[in-house]
């Protein structure tokens, strides 16, 4: 684990040093409890960045877990490739490069933890997406969901945010309504919606 903790802390400064998203501090404790919870085998990431989120998920999942991550820019894909590489997950890591939407329908079914962490305005859209690829007892975790409490805040929101905050709360909406789903959402961070498919309480 100590190459691992050295790891991690190394994408912690680079993320410091670039700006580059990564999960937040607050929500590490939640999210990891929430992996050890679903013990996913297959797991599938929408929006890779520099590869934190990916590397936390595999340490924290089965020893056997197989990670597929997307990132539609080149340069943070180049990044993450590289932290890739100096990790134990290698071979159980298979990141590609390119729109979510284009390359969701090539991939096999059988996911059973999708993290999404990509374009927020896309959520509804990814939702629908993964749908034929999600394992029977699938869990779905999305970051962000609560956009700097803009979401579930005053109804009014500035006309930058305006499309991204509809979308979000479209998606919480949807996800809440879903048939087969319980849907939580943790305040930890920016926000996390979890739903877990065909789980009980």
């Amino acid at each position: 684990m100590k190459v691992e903790s050295a790891l991690l802390a190394e994408v912690e400064r680079t993320a410091a040093e670039t700006g580059a998203p990564i999960l937040r501090a607050a929500e590490r404790g939640r999210f990891r409890k929430i992996l050890r919870q679903a013990a996913p085998r297959r797991i599938l990431e929408i929006g890779t960045a520099i590869g934190y989120s990916a590397l936390f998920m595999l340490i924290e999942s089965d020893p056997a877990a197989t990670l597929v991550t997307l990132e539609k820019e080149p340069g943070l894909a180049a990044r993450a490739a590289a932290f890739f590489r100096k990790s134990p997950f290698a071979a159980r890591i298979d990141l590609r490069q390119g729109e979510a939407e284009d390359i969701l329908p090539t991939l096999s079914p059988g996911f059973d933890f999708v993290f999404l962490d990509g374009a927020k305005g896309q959520y509804p859209a990814y939702w629908e997406k993964i749908q034929p690829l999600l394992s029977d007892k699938a869990v779905v975790a999305a970051d962000n969901v609560l956009f700097q409490g803009l979401v579930e805040g005053d109804p009014w929101v500035a006309h930058r945010y305006r499309t991204l905050v509809y979308r979000l709360r479209e998606y919480l909406a949807l996800v809440r309504a879903a048939a087969g789903y319980r849907t939580e959402v943790f305040p930890e961070g920016d926000g996390l919606a979890v739903s877990w498919r065909h789980w009980e309480r």
